[in-house]
């Protein structure tokens, strides 16, 4: 199982989401902390390496180490790569 480390950005991304979807981005990232399943994709031309999870409408963007998700923000997709 990975940590899963939320910036304040991502609280904040969180905290301003209706609390049923909210509730599913948290938990398709705890899912992908324990067992690593998810829709997620590299993104391109970014170092360090982004990736991001796709939960319904919205992207999950974060990086990932050996045993940390660090969760950077939390958008639909007309902000999520702004």
């Amino acid at each position: 199982m990975k940590e899963i480390e939320w910036t304040d950005a991502s609280l904040e991304d969180m905290a301003a989401l209706d609390k049923g979807i909210a509730r599913r981005v948290k938990q398709a990232v705890e899912r992908f902390g324990v067992i690593g399943a998810g829709n997620i994709k590299r993104l391109q031309g970014i170092d360090p390496p982004e990736y991001r999870l796709r939960v319904g409408d919205y992207r999950v963007r974060f990086e990932l180490d050996r045993d940390t998700i660090r969760v950077l923000c939390v958008h639909n997709p007309r902000e999520a790569y702004r």
